[in-house]
């Protein structure tokens, strides 16, 4: 019977931390889709599916376009992370987050027309608001972190072998642009 060494341990836990990280990560995730989806729902509740004809949906159109690009770029971030390509990886960082600010300039646009045509006392009007503004945290929140992660990509850190810390955000990243897909026929389409 072998020994375990303080080599083979530590190649043990090494092993182990992605598929804890990443399973931390889904159970999270998981979390935050009973939260849109009560969010979501409400809207249904409260104001049916009628839209008012001045919902803007050009603008709304436009801020998805943004960040269905943005997931591309995030992807190719990783995928350049995940290659030692750190130019790439840097790069495609900066132009997701250059994306999610543009997404979250939209957001604000979006809140003045809400206040002007429906504003927050009426029912569609809160249910719009309320889930522009909780995406609108969720992208302010992931654009922080992928600043944390362009910060420490340009520090050397991350690599071939270990950019766990990107994945993680960058999986987060795609969460909230998926939730904008359920999101935006909520108050646009249906």
């Amino acid at each position: 019977m072998a020994l375990s060494t303080p080599a083979a341990h530590a190649r043990a836990e090494a092993a182990y931390r992605p598929r804890s990280n990443r399973l931390g990560l889904w159970l999270f995730l998981a979390s935050e889709t009973f939260l849109f989806a009560a969010v979501i729902s409400a809207r249904y509740f409260t104001s049916g599916t009628e839209i008012p004809q001045e919902a803007n949906q050009a603008l709304a159109v436009a801020i998805t376009v943004v960040l269905l690009a943005s997931s591309v770029s995030a992807y190719l971030g990783e995928s350049s992370i995940a290659t030692d390509n750190r130019r790439g990886f840097l790069r495609y960082v900066s132009i997701t987050i250059g994306l999610g600010v543009l997404f979250l300039i939209g957001v604000g646009l979006e809140f003045r027309e809400a206040y002007d045509f429906f504003p927050p006392g009426t029912i569609y009007g809160s249910a719009f608001v309320t889930l522009i503004g909780f995406h609108g945290f969720h992208v302010l929140s992931g654009v922080v972190a992928l600043t944390v992660v362009l910060n420490l990509g340009r520090q050397g850190h991350f690599g071939s072998q270990d950019y766990w810390g990107a994945e993680g955000v960058i999986k987060y990243w795609h969460f909230v642009d998926l939730a904008w897909v359920v999101i935006y026929p909520t108050l646009y389409l249906i």
